[in-house]
């Protein structure tokens, strides 16, 4: 397990709306098992997850992503290029319906150096509430 500090940056854009764009670099672990490699790091107060445990499990086509709190899991979603998925998603609000049609997915890291970045676009429908297209950059450093 390397502690490593990453650099999170997702772009949004809703129903014809101008984009907004989140940033922020906190400390995290990253190790390797069974194929796939893992970072594991704390949501903060600027994600609006503070509380929550990120875990991100990934290889070179697909990327899963997992929030667990005090009360247990809260969230996964699942990338993997040109698939649909359908969750349930908690957001400080409530659980909402989601659903995500990945249009991309690259990983350029580099497992020994523990540097590198993952880029996943995709399309998201939340509860049919809201539709748009979303880009999440994590840079390892």
């Amino acid at each position: 397990m390397r502690d490593i500090t990453i650099k999170i940056t997702g772009k949004q854009v809703y129903d014809g709306s101008e984009e907004d764009q989140m940033e922020f670099v906190t400390d995290g672990r990253l190790y390797q098992r069974n194929g796939y490699c893992y970072l594991v790091y704390d949501e903060s107060e600027i994600s609006g997850m503070e509380g929550l445990k990120t875990t991100l499990r990934f290889n070179d086509k697909s990327l899963k992503m997992k929030r667990i709190g005090k009360d247990g899991p809260q969230s996964e979603l699942y990338f993997e290029e040109g698939k649909r998925f359908s969750s349930s998603y908690m957001t400080p609000e409530g659980s909402l319906g989601i659903e995500v049609l990945t249009t991309a997915v690259r990983n350029l890291v580099d497992k020994e150096a523990g540097k590198g970045r993952l880029d996943v676009e995709y399309d998201v429908s939340l509860d049919g509430m809201a539709e748009g297209r979303n880009r999440i950059t994590i840079d390892l450093m």
